[in-house]
């Protein structure tokens, strides 16, 4: 069974920075691994993803150049570095997992079989 644990989450203002890691424990197949946010006015939106085999990294454009998804295989955790933070970014941000995904699907929440608890990332003005 995977299980996902998102921390890192808190208040910062507005261009600070913020580090979110994701501990994974359990084991997939080739699929990509994500995060997503959501607020209670909108759906769950995509916001990076990093496929597996390969590493290749995938954005938002609302967040490209600004946030980085990476993972530390060795410490099997993937995190999230987000720069110049604005209001609008203010959200609960989940990480997600799955396997089996394909590039055109990365976007979707449904795609991914797995799901943290979420973590709360506030951008006050």
């Amino acid at each position: 069974q995977v299980q996902l644990a998102e921390s890192g989450g808190g208040l910062v203002q507005v261009g600070g920075s913020l580090r979110l890691s994701c501990a994974v424990s359990g084991t997939f197949g080739n699929g990509a691994m994500a995060w997503f946010r959501q607020t209670p006015e909108k759906e769950r939106e995509f916001v990076a993803a990093l496929r597996r085999p390969g590493g290749h990294t995938y954005y938002a454009d609302s967040v490209k150049g600004r946030f980085t998804i990476s993972r530390d295989n060795a410490k099997n955790t993937l995190s999230l570095q987000m720069n110049s933070l604005k209001p609008e970014d203010t959200a609960v941000y989940y990480c997600a997992a799955g396997s089996g995904i394909i590039l055109s699907s990365l976007r979707i929440p449904g795609q991914y079989n797995y799901w943290g608890q979420g973590t709360q990332v506030t951008v006050s003005s």
